[in-house]
């Protein structure tokens, strides 16, 4: 089946008992038995619901995968990753991600015992010293938050395969429209739903999907006993958002390369990190595994001081400065004083996050409007 129409028909039948087209959303807590252990397939809503059902199928379906969870958050589904693990165990991670991964780790998992190794991925070389006989599970970003950086997900899959160890993919930046690390060898991906599968800024959902019946089964079991479910209006919200999720990525691609090549070209712009340059270091390895290079971009000014990167930052009109990303509206943000803030600053510094660099999700409205925008916004 062709992508557009996998999109647009995964998860969903129609409703047997009225036909309706859409998936119901079903708002109930709990379910009339016919007698006790009696059921029809439901119980309680923390532990299955009919709307979340149909969405995790579409998870499943869209990622190349047998199972899909949904999470009331991307870090809910994260933290339900790491309590696979058990103290004493250890995680490769990569060393430019996303700051709430990253606090995630630190703040939260570190105190209960479990290890954190950060590496520079791109160089799998790196992956493959590091590994030890605690090492349990290998976690990356590819393209990652905010630098863009790639890593080769069947390089690392061989390597944690070789250890013994899971391989969970964040696969929020790319969407599974440009990229399926299940196919690639990963164990688990994961998506922070909030941002290209729902699509609209309108509802915080994360997820899982994975092809092994036993680590289903384990991690659906954090899933229902620990209780971070998203209701079923949200999952209503992201079934309907990734089924206009290929004709939203196409245009994020098409956006997203105009505004590279005219950050390039920008006499007051010093560098921009965008995984669609051919010069980019990972260009080759990202043109093999993704079918395009997306909408998200970071760069920096050759005035490269603080002020007149927060400068530029409030000067949009188009570009609204927020959190987030992967929305249908452009978003511009400021990496260390917001998504990343929770990194200590010399951490940041260490891996090339400047305090000036700024992060674009590009949207999908006329690209004539947001490059005047970003232009006028740059001075």
């Amino acid at each position: 089946m062709k992508l557009a129409t996998k999109y647009i028909h995964a998860g969903t039948e129609p409703d047997p008992s009225t036909g309706a087209i859409m998936t119901p959303i079903y708002q109930t807590s709990t379910y009339v038995q016919e007698a006790p252990g009696v059921n029809k397939g439901f119980e309680y809503a923390r532990s299955q619901n009919p709307t979340r059902k149909a969405l995790e199928e579409a998870y499943a379906q869209i990622e190349n995968g047998k199972y899909g969870l949904a999470f009331s958050s991307g870090v809910a589904a994260t933290d339900a990753v790491i309590k696979l693990l058990s103290p004493g165990d250890e995680v490769i991670a990569a060393n430019d991600m996303y700051g709430g991964t990253y606090r995630l780790f630190t703040k939260v998992f570190e105190k209960f015992g479990i290890q954190f190794k950060y590496v520079d991925t791109t160089n799998t070389e790196n992956v493959a010293a590091a590994i030890s006989a605690n090492t349990k599970l290998i976690w990356i970003e590819t393209p990652t938050n905010p630098l863009m950086n790639i890593t080769d997900i069947a390089a690392v899959a061989a390597i944690s395969k070789k250890a013994g160890a899971l391989l969970c993919v964040d696969n929020t930046f790319a969407s599974p429209y440009l990229q399926n690390p299940l196919d690639l060898g990963a164990d688990i991906v994961m998506h922070s739903a909030t941002k290209y599968l729902g699509g609209h800024s309108d509802v915080i959902q994360g997820c899982l999907i994975m092809n092994d019946a036993d680590l289903r089964e384990k991690l659906y079991f954090i899933q229902k006993s620990c209780g971070a479910v998203p209701g079923p209006m949200d999952c209503f919200l992201v079934l309907r958002g990734i089924k206009t999720l290929h004709v939203r990525m196409q245009r994020h691609c098409e956006n997203g390369e105009k505004m590279a090549n005219f950050l390039r070209t920008h006499p007051k712009v010093q560098q921009v990190y965008w995984c669609g340059f051919t010069d980019h270091p990972g260009y080759a390895v990202a043109s093999q595994q993704m079918r395009g290079f997306g909408g998200m971009m970071s760069f920096t000014l050759k005035d490269d001081s603080v002020e007149n990167a927060k400068r530029v930052l409030s000067s949009t009109h188009v570009f609204a400065l927020a959190e987030s990303l992967g929305g249908v509206e452009s978003l511009i943000n400021h990496p260390a004083s917001m998504t990343h803030a929770s990194i200590p600053r010399e951490e940041r510094i260490k891996n090339g996050l400047s305090d000036s660099l700024i992060r674009l999700s590009v949207g999908i409205e006329d690209i004539d409007d947001l490059i005047a925008d970003i232009d006028q916004a740059i001075g």
